[in-house]
């Protein structure tokens, strides 16, 4: 139905246990996701397992991909969330599936904070799972009692939990299943996991560090199985261009007949020799992530880019023969003001100098756990709902200044006032998430706007109990310099 390629498929029979694997998400994103696959293959390499994929858009996420069996007749759900959103499809799949067997959870979004969806599973999974025994503790687990105080394990019983991970990726998963996914018909390799950036808004220094890479003969030796099967392939991390030979791995794959799509390159890496590499690889459109328009922002955000990178990359891209570029920025940043809208917008425009095509992204900043900007309010002002009001009438102002020269997508405040609350909530934020699609206004009835709020660097905070191997003191220092 699907049209993949290499799918696994494994005959049922009896005394086999049944693990689902649910992504609450769309199909394109769940089949691009390298750990999704990972576990599916893990599971499945087991004599007295079978796994079967749900996909929110694949009979609604309550029947298999692979035997179309209804979610009820498994033994265990593993659900990945990597998304706040997500919580409402994952919840709404429980209720409608009538599924009765282990519920676990894992994914960043457990990683930062399980306390919201505390009540819907049975165990959160914190961490990376590879080089543990933690598939062998689930597989093996009968109830939730037989994960209580397991390590990388939280099931509400524990007062700390460390994150488990791999010390070192001297391995990649081989054996794929290849459908149309997020970078349309490809592999996935992953080059590496966490950051060496510092930015202060995002949540991947903290809970994937240390940064590690993947040696390149271990990722071409994975590309070289796929020769003559599929001509892509996709280079995942979060910061592709800082893997120390970025280069090289990329014209080895074009040198091997593959395009390469990658899923994030830095404006500072971007030179003559990287673009001409991509463009060869198929690259038609690039992606910048300026965050902020003007230089103070930036300087706040610890994003270590300037104007300068941003014009440069985008002036080579177009020597290149790039005539697409995309901007990605936030709104609601601590000290902004109309003056720093006014600098994103003239930002674009010398951008739209440069290139034929530009379109723009636009979200408000959600103040996520683990970062130094966890203590902040939401939109930056103190008074959260003038901080709303503010950042509409923002928004409307680069509407406004951008919508004769840019294609521009703004993300509503008032659906990031949801994630934010989903993110920074405790345990109570199960009562939102368990009236299906709820309003801010059904939050506000509650008493959630709270979480939006500012929050005293001293305070105790709801997840606290996970062990990322930082310091708090070192983020409330980051967080002191800003605000």
């Amino acid at each position: 139905m699907l049209g993949e390629i290499n799918p696994f498929l494994k005959g049922w029979r009896k005394g086999l246990r049944s693990v689902a694997l649910i992504y609450p998400n769309r199909y394109v994103g769940g089949i691009s996701n390298i750990g999704l696959q990972y576990i599916y293959a893990e599971i499945n390499s087991r004599d007295d397992f079978i796994c079967e994929r749900f996909y929110i858009d694949v009979f609604n996420g309550l029947r298999s991909v692979e035997s179309g069996r209804s979610l009820k007749d498994f033994d265990i759900a593993l659900f990945s969330l990597q998304y706040e959103e997500d919580y409402f499809r994952a919840v709404k799949i429980l209720k409608e599936s009538g599924f009765k067997g282990l519920k676990i959870a894992g994914g960043p979004c457990c990683m930062l904070n399980p306390k919201p969806i505390l009540r819907f599973f049975d165990a959160f999974v914190i961490g990376e799972v590879e080089s543990s025994n933690i598939i062998d503790t689930i597989l093996e687990a009968k109830s939730k009692d037989d994960l209580v105080g397991i390590e990388g394990i939280y099931t509400g019983f524990e007062d700390k939990v460390k994150r488990i991970k791999p010390k070192k990726l001297d391995f990649h998963l081989r054996q794929q299943i290849v459908g149309e996914g997020a970078y349309g018909r490809c592999i996935l390799l992953e080059v590496g996991r966490g950051c060496v950036r510092r930015c202060r808004f995002c949540v991947v220094r903290q809970i994937y560090s240390p940064p590690r890479w993947r040696d390149i003969r271990l990722l071409l030796d994975v590309a070289e199985n796929y020769r003559g099967v599929v001509n892509k392939v996709a280079l995942i991390a979060p910061s592709v261009s800082d893997h120390p030979k970025v280069k090289e791995l990329i014209a080895r794959l074009v040198d091997m007949g593959f395009m390469v799509s990658p899923s994030s390159i830095r404006a500072d890496t971007v030179d003559d020799e990287l673009m001409e590499l991509l463009v060869t690889g198929g690259l038609r459109s690039f992606t910048i992530a300026p965050e902020a328009g003007s230089e103070k922002l930036r300087d706040i955000l610890n994003k270590d880019i300037n104007e300068e990178d941003v014009l440069n990359a985008a002036k080579i891209a177009r020597e290149k023969g790039i005539g697409s570029i995309k901007l990605y920025f936030m709104i609601g940043l601590p000290t902004e003001t109309d003056d720093d809208i006014r600098e994103l917008i003239d930002l674009v425009r010398k951008v739209k100098n440069i290139v034929p095509r530009v379109s723009v992204s636009i979200n408000p900043l959600v103040p996520k756990p683990h970062t130094p900007f966890q203590w902040l309010p939401y939109t930056g002002f103190k008074d959260v709902r003038k901080g709303m009001k503010e950042l509409n009438r923002r928004s409307k102002i680069i509407k406004r200044g951008l919508s004769k020269i840019a294609d521009i997508s703004i993300e509503k405040v008032e659906d990031f006032a949801l994630q934010t609350i989903l993110s920074r909530g405790d345990e109570e934020v199960g009562d939102l998430i368990d009236i299906g699609r709820p309003t801010l206004k059904t939050a506000e009835k509650l008493g959630f706007l709270k979480y939006l709020e500012e929050i005293p660097a001293d305070k105790e905070l709801p997840w606290d109990f996970i062990d990322h191997g930082y310091k708090k003191d070192r983020l409330i220092e980051e967080y002191e310099k800003v605000w």
